[in-house]
């Protein structure tokens, strides 16, 4: 439990300071090829990572590829600092069981009602619920990644991948521009930024667009199609369909 509150704290705390002194860089210095292209290249391979890989292919089974492929997905998925693959498997299956009733790990609507219960919810959905040690079993919701020696290694090797994550965009950036600032640079943006981004993108599929937004769809629970997340998730902000087609690929 130390290890997962630990955790949590360095995935939330370390990319937001890194984001602040970016933003402090680039009032002061401005804003060069360097950190826009490490920011949207390491952004894309995560993003991907996590909604085709983690959430589509692992979670849901939606579609079937090759070993190689899996491997990438799972390495792409880990290096977004979201969580190792069996954690991030067995939170968002027992997500869907008990979506927006009690056992579901990060709702934000079971927290009372008026202003007061509405902020308690989105920042228990959005951030505490890492905080709550109410873990999922994995030995229940993810049996099937378990029995994968290849994805056990993964996530036994989940540290090194979100290290890697950080390391590759500033070998990069060092690379490309010979200079220790270039690689620095690169690290910030493609690393640090990256993660916060990406991270409060995928967050608030579990907090915003379970509480606002559209739901053509009726299901059991208060998923909706917030656009603006969609666009910043690659499309996972459409929970609304998602919950009522969760096997769906698309």
């Amino acid at each position: 439990l130390r290890l997962q509150h630990a955790r949590a704290l360095s995935t939330v705390v370390f990319p937001f300071l890194g984001a602040i002194l970016a933003g402090v860089l680039w009032f002061r210095n401005g804003i060069g090829a360097v950190e826009i292209t490490s920011l949207i290249a390491m952004y894309l391979v995560c993003m991907l990572g996590v909604t085709v890989g983690l959430h589509r292919l692992f979670a849901h089974r939606s579609f079937k590829t090759g070993r190689a492929m899996q491997a990438l997905l799972a390495v792409a998925g880990s290096m977004a600092a979201q969580g190792p693959v069996l954690f991030w498997v067995s939170t968002h299956r027992r997500h869907h069981q008990h979506s927006d009733r009690e056992g579901d790990p990060h709702s934000p609507n079971l927290h009372g009602d008026g202003l007061k219960g509405t902020a308690r919810g989105l920042w228990f959905a959005h951030i505490g619920w890492m905080f709550d040690g109410n873990l999922a079993d994995v030995g229940h919701y993810a049996k099937d990644v378990l029995r994968d020696r290849m994805l056990l290694r993964i996530h036994q090797s989940y540290l090194l991948w979100v290290f890697l994550g950080l390391l590759l965009p500033a070998l990069a950036g060092g690379l490309l521009t010979g200079t220790w600032e270039g690689a620095f640079l690169a690290f910030l943006w493609g690393g640090l930024v990256r993660v916060f981004l990406v991270n409060h993108a995928s967050w608030c599929v579990g907090s915003v667009c379970h509480r606002f937004g559209t739901r053509p769809f009726a299901t059991q629970d208060r998923s909706a199609n917030n656009y603006t997340v969609a666009v910043l998730a690659f499309g996972e902000g459409l929970q609304n369909n998602h919950h009522a087609f969760p096997a769906s690929y698309r």
